[in-house]
């Protein structure tokens, strides 16, 4: 489903003459095409995730360097880029979301002590 939401942003990007979401937008679907053709795998929804994930990371890396170099359009343009991809992800929990979630799971399992760690990260997953 992510591949074909892929193709459809990169169609809407080459219509709209949005260079910087086409352009984006071909990058993670070239990631995608050389693993599918190095591997000859099918990519799922998951690593598709997974591969705009390290690209949303590499960018992150990159900036602190573009920061330091005083290069305001890099700096632009990359957060430009990781907007876009980070709409592909899927929304990150909160640290209260995480609590809370955790909590329950303690509270279900009636875990008392470090011993019932496992368990509980277990259920977690």
């Amino acid at each position: 489903m992510l591949k074909e939401q892929l193709m459809q942003d990169l169609k809407d990007a080459m219509k709209e003459k949005d260079t910087v979401k086409k352009d984006t937008v071909q990058m993670v679907r070239a990631a995608i095409l050389q693993i599918e053709k190095d591997k000859g795998i099918e990519v799922d929804d998951a690593k598709i995730i997974e591969i705009i994930a390290k690209e949303v990371k590499t960018k992150k890396d990159a900036l602190v360097d573009f920061e330091k170099g005083g290069r305001q359009d890099l700096i632009d343009q990359t957060n430009a880029e990781i907007e876009i991809l980070s709409k592909y992800l899927p929304k990150q929990l909160s640290k209260e979301e995480i609590k809370e979630i955790v909590q329950n799971i303690v509270n279900d399992l009636g875990a008392t002590s470090m011993k019932d760690m496992g368990p509980v990260m277990k259920e977690a997953k």
